[in-house]
């Protein structure tokens, strides 16, 4: 089955085709040059924005795979969780498309597509467990097959994507803020500045990022501010290294600990702040010397992509499941409710 996908729960406008060679194309229309004036993304602007991408994103694809909606067999798209108005975009595209040709068409959840990247790559058994990262999200899930998770734990506040970016905006940086602060903290003294780590009492596997962007930000007002101005650059990297290391080593031990306690063989990290260059580093450097298989998705598949979402889809729509035209985009969305038809 050869599959055209469609991605648009944030900010990236997204379409792939896949079939049995796996995936033909893959195209992203990042918007960051949009929403980095303001720090952050705009809804509203994000919406808008997908609205003016999405046929040219999709017909690229479509020339990029050297096929023709008329080849086409099924569509798939995300229907949540996400911004609502960026959903909408995408999914009423998608189902569009299918009502017109007569096609097959199933929703993905966004989170399942990040649980299942890894396999765009390289194959790896089931069960395996999962470290989901990234700007909304931070979970642990087994996942046991393709529709099969069990979340294990979660963040209780901000998501590590998230504490990024409110930490790059209190240094003054840029949009996206995990960019920022890893490509300083290269240069940086891991070890300069020991921010806490959150050590919680109850939910063994679950995350708490609040406490160390809290940190910062007294860090910076009781005279990291001023040391910032003295010590230039240099004092940025030791900052921006000191910050990502108290959060690379709250995501490694609830994972590591989860995966000990389950027995699991394999560790797959996923999500966008899966590019991070220290988290990658250090998670495998920890996991293989504990025992553990420890993979990460390729760069162009941790950040949102259509790819990911085609492959979910794409293996639901072999299984006979569907969606009619009736599906809504949900903006909160627990991984593993899904109203399909088989």
């Amino acid at each position: 089955m050869r599959v055209l996908a469609i991605e648009t729960s944030c900010d990236d406008t997204a379409a792939a085709v896949l079939d049995d060679r796996g995936v033909r194309a893959s195209i992203v229309a990042s918007q960051d040059m949009v929403h980095g004036k303001y720090g952050g993304i705009v809804p509203e602007l994000a919406s808008r924005q997908h609205m003016v991408a999405i046929l040219p994103v999709i017909q690229r694809a479509l020339g990029d795979a050297g096929v023709g909606l008329d080849d086409i067999e099924g569509v798939t798209a995300t229907y949540g969780p996400g911004l609502v108005g960026s959903l909408l975009v995408g999914l009423q595209v998608a189902k569009g498309i299918a009502f017109d040709r007569q096609l097959p068409f199933v929703g993905v959840n966004h989170l399942e597509g990040h649980l299942l990247a890894i396999l765009l790559d390289r194959p790896v058994a089931f069960p395996y467990l999962g470290l989901l990262v990234s700007g909304g999200h931070t979970s642990l899930y087994l996942v046991e097959d393709v529709g099969r998770y069990r979340q294990l734990g979660r963040t209780r506040d901000d998501a590590a994507g998230e504490a990024f970016d409110k930490g790059a905006k209190m240094l003054g940086l840029g949009f996206p803020g995990g960019k920022e602060i890893d490509q300083r903290a290269v240069a940086g003294d891991r070890a300069r500045i020991r921010f806490p780590r959150a050590q919680l009492k109850s939910g063994l596997y679950d995350f708490s990022f609040s406490g160390v962007k809290t940190s910062l930000r007294q860090y910076l007002l009781s005279g990291g501010s001023a040391a910032l101005l003295d010590g230039g650059e240099a004092a940025l990297a030791d900052v921006c290294a000191s910050f990502q290391e108290a959060i690379v080593d709250m995501l490694i031990v609830p994972t590591l600990k989860a995966a000990r306690d389950l027995g699991a063989t394999s560790i797959v990290v996923s999500g966008g702040v899966s590019a991070n260059s220290r988290l990658r580093t250090a998670m495998t450097e920890t996991g293989t010397a504990a025992g553990f298989d420890v993979a990460f998705p390729r760069f162009a598949y941790c950040t949102d992509n259509a790819a990911m979402i085609g492959y979910a889809g794409r293996a639901r729509l072999l299984r006979g499941e569907r969606h009619d035209f009736t599906l809504n985009a949900a903006a909160t969305l627990p991984i593993g409710v899904d109203p399909v038809e088989r």
